[in-house]
């Protein structure tokens, strides 16, 4: 039977180009490692080196035996470190980026999880909603929604999101309640954006998308803000669900036209690259998958 060690031996000498050289590397007298190798060619019944006193070269088999061979060692070399890494205790720091909404209502509680559940472990958490050049600012991990563009990073999908019409009773009360989405063009409408001058929403309802042009009185690009005027009655807005369930449950908003929706959106965690990603940085991304998609959606 073919003892994989030899195999090592093999692919050892081969590498080092010659035996002593294999030897020093393995930390093995040079004989054993020539008896390894003739024994080796002993069970594959072939001759895999060819041997002088002043060189060393693979045969034919030899070369196929070794770049098959090879292969195999690798892929038992990285099943044997991912299997190391998934019982290791994760340590040290990871960066993180998120959204300021997102990061605010939902991704703090899962920081706070980790680290209970990791002693050892440290979070740097950066809320912005600008989208930050992950390897430049040396961000670990990012949570980003809606639809990527092509790049070089690699993005999972955690979940889907989508927003829902919300506005507090007390504006409800003055100013009515709309029946369709085009009554949404005369109300007051909290925007999600630079400005408060127009903004197009597009709604998923029963008849399929529809875009209305809507305006209000105030504006802002951070979603507790406009979390904040739904909730001081200064208009009608679109939130998350997960954001403003709490305060629809507890009666502090009320949803506006329930049949409606904006379009659903991804929730992805993105990082730089997926090899050699760090047990850390994997254990924050399994959590977070399982608390993230239970709150805002399967993938």
């Amino acid at each position: 039977m073919i003892d994989l060690n030899d195999i090592q031996v093999l692919a050892r000498v081969v590498e080092a180009g010659s035996f002593t050289a294999a030897a020093r590397l393995l930390g093995m007298p040079k004989t054993t490692v020539s008896r390894r190798i003739a024994a080796l060619e002993r069970e594959v019944g072939v001759r895999l080196l060819q041997r002088t006193t002043r060189s060393l070269s693979l045969t034919d088999a030899g070369r196929l035996y070794y770049e098959q061979s090879s292969q195999a060692l690798r892929l038992i070399e990285r099943a044997n470190l991912r299997l190391a890494e998934a019982r290791a205790e994760p340590s040290g720091t990871i960066r993180i980026s998120a959204p300021v909404g997102f990061g605010g209502h939902f991704l703090t509680a899962t920081v706070f999880d980790f680290l209970t559940a990791h002693p050892k472990t440290r979070v740097e958490l950066r809320l912005t909603d600008d989208t930050l050049n992950l390897v430049e600012t040396g961000i670990d991990l990012a949570f980003r929604t809606g639809v990527l563009p092509d790049s070089t990073l690699v993005a999972r999908r955690l979940g889907s999101t989508h927003r829902i019409l919300c506005a507090s009773p007390d504006y409800l009360a003055r100013c009515g309640v709309p029946a369709v989405p085009a009554d949404l063009a005369g109300h007051d409408c909290v925007i999600a954006g630079p400005s408060a001058a127009g903004a197009p929403w597009v709604l998923e309802g029963p008849e399929g998308s529809e875009t209305v042009t809507v305006s209000g009185r105030f504006a802002a690009n951070e979603m507790q803000a406009v979390h904040a005027a739904a909730l001081a009655g200064l208009g009608i807005a679109q939130l998350p669900l997960g954001i403003a369930e709490a305060a629809v449950a507890e009666g502090r908003l009320r949803r506006v036209l329930p049949e409606h929706t904006t379009p659903a959106g991804g929730l992805y965690a993105v990082y730089p690259s997926s090899q050699h990603l760090s047990p850390l940085v994997r254990a924050f991304i399994a959590l977070a998958a399982e608390r993230v998609s239970a709150a805002v959606g399967r993938p």
